[in-house]
């Protein structure tokens, strides 16, 4: 990489001002480095706008990472062609092939270079970076053969869309160590408006592909990328540990099918961040395996943090811990939420035969504008991959915390619905205002089968969540999680580390 490269440092300005890009050529790509400032409008919401200046510096494109690569390739390297209509499927399984044999000398990265590269699926490798730049698109085939299948999940013991298989992930990678997939929000669309089409039309006994999957993998970044698009799930961390995602816009239309936003199920130690999701399902959802399988699978996803989301979703939840959550969910901390037309705020999603636990849940500082539900429990969630399942597993919800939350133009208040014989104990909701849309529900708190507490909660909560004369605050953990204190490094692309 010769020549001189712009670096585009960008500040937040009041107003949404047109986007500049400035541009240089240079001998691997013709560099835009920096930030893309897009405008979405739902409604009347409106997303500021960076300003840009530029500052000149030689041969480096610098980078966020858990780790730095000592080797570096472009997929033009290995034949790739950025029409938006060759297929780059063989392209990238050859480069990824060729650099995993620097696995164990300091690793190498994949630049993803300006155009539209289309491809089917291809796995990834340990100790590997995939980068892409501002100005490329990786585009999903619509082509099915260039998705191989795989076998149902064992926590799972069948798919949603069939008993037997379900397509590969775009990006896919299983035992992997030390994986990082970012950018300088670079997009990866996956086209997926045909792939909803034939699902409606009930074409698909086969789960359809989600964008962005990892299994039995450990230390993962996800990070400064726009995903739209998918066929289903957007990104599904499963059966792994020490994940990072931040700095993710997520973006499909809000009627799509099943276009999950981010999905760590059975996970431990993750930490998701600064991200912006427009969904037509839940823009987070924690999971950890289904009925049976996932009892007996027992991974739990536990040790998770979500800060400074952001969510559009009106049919779903800001964030859903379950309906899948038979391995369990434990010490899941959730702060400075945002959920603007969203069904509801942090939903838990359970039923009889779900068996497992919800439990050590901390939520504050939520901001909720015109939603339908601020607070919903499900009990009764009923959707079950075998009608016979046990009715003696029942899930223990317990340790349920909420606090500092503001929420307008509101339907319900809360709807919180446990399991006669079996409630949902130790709920702590305080600090809250809510105020209610022009024609509210008369029945403002909807409780059953629940036990706890509430203080300084308006409006007036149900009589099984009694108010406290004296205030009080629900508990939130002052002790920072391991995944917390990982620093990033600063990476570089130069071409020094070429192959």
């Amino acid at each position: 990489m010769g020549g001189e490269i712009i670096r585009v440092e960008a500040h937040l300005v009041p107003q949404s001002p047109r986007p500049r890009r400035f541009s240089r050529r240079v001998a691997l790509v013709d560099d835009v480095i920096g930030i893309v400032a897009t405008i979405l409008t739902l409604g009347s919401v409106g997303i500021t706008v960076a300003e840009s200046r530029v500052v000149r510096i030689l041969n480096t494109i610098d980078y966020p990472a858990i780790s730095c690569r000592k080797h570096s390739a472009v997929l033009t390297d290995f034949g790739g062609v950025g029409d938006g209509k060759t297929s780059n499927t063989k392209a990238f399984q050859s480069a990824i092939s060729n650099l995993s044999r620097y696995s164990s000398d300091g690793g190498a990265e994949l630049i993803v270079p300006p155009g539209k590269w289309l491809t089917g699926s291809f796995n990834l490798t340990s100790h590997f970076t995939l980068f892409l730049h501002k100005d490329a698109v990786i585009l999903a085939s619509q082509d099915e053969s260039e998705w191989p299948q795989l076998a149902v999940l064992p926590s799972y013991g069948r798919e949603n869309n069939g008993p037997n298989a379900r397509f590969s992930s775009l990006i896919f990678g299983t035992n992997l160590t030390d994986v990082v997939i970012t950018g300088h929000n670079g997009t990866i669309d996956g086209q997926g408006a045909s792939w909803w089409v034939k699902y409606r039309n009930g074409g698909f006994n086969i789960t359809r592909p989600y964008i962005i999957e990892t299994m039995y993998s450990n230390q993962i970044q996800i990070s400064n990328l726009t995903l739209i698009n998918s066929p289903s799930w957007f990104v599904h961390p499963i059966y792994s540990s020490n994940i990072i995602i931040n700095g993710l816009t997520i973006l499909a239309p809000i009627d799509s099918p099943n276009t999950d936003g981010i999905d760590p199920d059975s996970c431990t130690n993750v930490r998701i961040e600064d991200c912006f999701i427009v969904s037509g399902d839940d823009c987070i959802a924690v999971k950890s395996g289904w009925d049976e399988p996932g009892i007996k699978f027992g991974m739990p996803t536990q040790h998770l943090i979500i800060r400074r989301l952001t969510c559009i979703s009106p049919d779903s939840a800001t964030i859903a811990l379950g309906s899948e959550m038979s391995g369990g969910i434990q010490d899941v901390r959730v702060e400075d939420i945002t959920a603007i037309n969203t069904q509801s705020g942090v939903r838990i999603k359970t039923a009889v035969g779900r068996g497992g636990y919800v439990k050590d849940i901390f939520v504050r500082r939520m901001t909720l504008n015109t939603m339908k539900y601020v607070f919903w429990m499900t009990g009764s969630y009923k959707l079950h991959p075998n009608p016979n399942f046990n009715p003696k597993a029942l899930p223990n919800i317990t340790g349920i915390n909420y606090r500092d939350v503001t929420a307008n133009n509101v339907t319900y208040s809360a709807k919180l619905e446990g399991m006669q014989d079996n409630p949902f104990t130790g709920i702590c909701i305080s600090n809250v205002t809510i105020t209610l849309s022009e024609k509210p529900k008369k029945l403002q708190w909807n409780c059953t089968a629940i036990q706890g507490t509430t203080s300084n909660v308006s409006p007036q909560p149900c009589d099984l969540l009694p108010q406290k004369q004296q205030k009080i605050e629900c508990p939130f953990p002052n002790d920072k999680l391991p995944i917390e204190s990982v620093q990033l490094k600063t990476c570089s692309l130069s071409s020094s580390k070429r192959v």
